[in-house]
């Protein structure tokens, strides 16, 4: 619906996806007058908050996810119960890798709870899932699947019954900054005194003529389902686990599983990697070979996954937005202090959604945040701020 005129709120929120909504969820409970704004009508698929599952797991080696994570779990279970909406199926999270394996090894340490597995204790426990001479495997017991396409409605409904406005089919084409900046969409001009970008592969160029140019890569990732060779011969009978797979010989990203909502009886198994694309054209068929991750995923499942078949039922895409470290973006533009910055989510940031909102929150009300956002900044990226400005 277009805006008559100038409508003015507390806060913007650019970009309606998982980070935005629950910025914005976060900004209505504080009272605040806010309005969300996402550039397609909902609820679409370009973007990289879309799909009926993600992992969520308390195992994290970096130190500032693992400590955000327990505030997360209970800020998804705070929603569930808000929308008596299920959005968490616990299954267990299994990581494999060498045994060694530094990243591993710290993931251990982190947990306030774990087990590790040998290989025959897996096979026992997990007959589809293998274990190879010289591996381990780390049991993460609060591992499960969210539902994301779920999630992200219930999110946005208590957004909007706690008085925030959503705005979608409105393409954000110009910000103007000042103490109470200027947003012009496609359908109207609205003015706040905050404003928060979280607008995923197009963060980039939002930022751009804000004199911003952040190392942002949005990545194109083939999303693969694999079905059982015999059925239900991956699981017999058992709750399937999620899985992560790390430091394994001459697969430089990680290599991630868990149960197929989407589609019954097959199993979401996909390489945490992809091939540079603009994300106006995520839809084209790539030149050279379409789905480069698939080799990759072939030649893991017939080794770990012996069950499934060696070539993926169905194929499709999603969007990473990456930074050089794969680290989030949590800051405030440099030049312009009311102009918040969430990005570079790097395909890990669904599952710490609701502290990754409230941080935003934070930052644009001028508080002091409830984690250290130092890991975050922007200035860990020389260079980014264009002369002039």
């Amino acid at each position: 619906m277009a805006a008559s005129g100038q409508a003015t709120y507390d806060a913007i929120v650019i970009g309606a996806g998982i980070q935005g909504s629950f910025a914005a969820y976060h900004l209505a409970q504080r009272h605040r007058n806010t309005l969300l704004l996402e550039q397609f009508i909902l609820p679409h698929s370009r973007g990289s908050s879309h799909g009926q599952s993600r992992i969520i797991r308390s195992a994290y080696s970096q130190a500032a996810y693992a400590h955000m994570m327990p505030e997360s779990f209970r800020l998804w279970q705070q929603l569930e119960a808000e929308t008596s909406t299920k959005l968490y199926r616990q299954t267990g999270l299994v990581m494999l890798g060498p045994v060694g394996d530094p990243e591993l090894e710290v993931c251990q340490r982190n947990l306030s709870a774990s087990e590790v597995l040998d290989a025959a204790a897996l096979a026992h426990r997990f007959p589809g899932l293998r274990l190879h001479t010289g591996e381990v495997a780390l049991w993460d017991g609060t591992g499960g699947v969210l539902f994301a396409d779920r999630a992200l409605r219930a999110v946005q409904d208590i957004f909007r019954q706690h008085g925030g406005t959503l705005r979608d089919g409105e393409k954000v084409l110009h910000v103007e900054p000042g103490a109470v900046l200027t947003v012009t969409t496609t359908a109207g001009v609205y003015r706040a005194p905050r404003v928060i970008i979280t607008a995923g592969a197009w963060a980039g160029a939002l930022l751009a003529p804000l004199g911003l140019r952040l190392p942002l890569q949005p990545l194109r990732i083939d999303v693969c389902y694999w079905r059982e060779k015999e059925p239900r011969s991956f699981s017999r009978g058992r709750a399937n686990p999620c899985f992560l797979a790390m430091g394994l010989d001459q697969v430089p990203h990680h290599i991630y599983g868990l149960p197929a909502l989407e589609y019954p009886g097959l199993v979401k198994v996909c390489y945490h990697h992809g091939t540079p694309v603009d994300p106006e054209e995520r839809d084209q068929v790539p030149s050279g070979d379409p789905h480069p991750s698939v080799t990759i995923l072939s030649s893991f499942i017939s080794k770990y996954l012996p069950g499934l078949e060696p070539r993926p039922a169905v194929v499709e895409t999603c969007l990473y937005t990456n930074t050089p470290d794969h680290d989030f973006i949590l800051d405030r533009h440099p030049k312009f202090s009311n102009i918040i910055i969430g990005a570079g989510f790097s395909g890990h940031g669904f599952k710490l959604a609701p502290v990754v909102g409230k941080l935003l929150c934070e930052l644009s009300l001028g508080e002091e945040p409830s984690y250290s956002t130092a890991p975050f900044a922007i200035t860990r990226f020389p260079g980014t701020l264009r002369a002039g400005l």
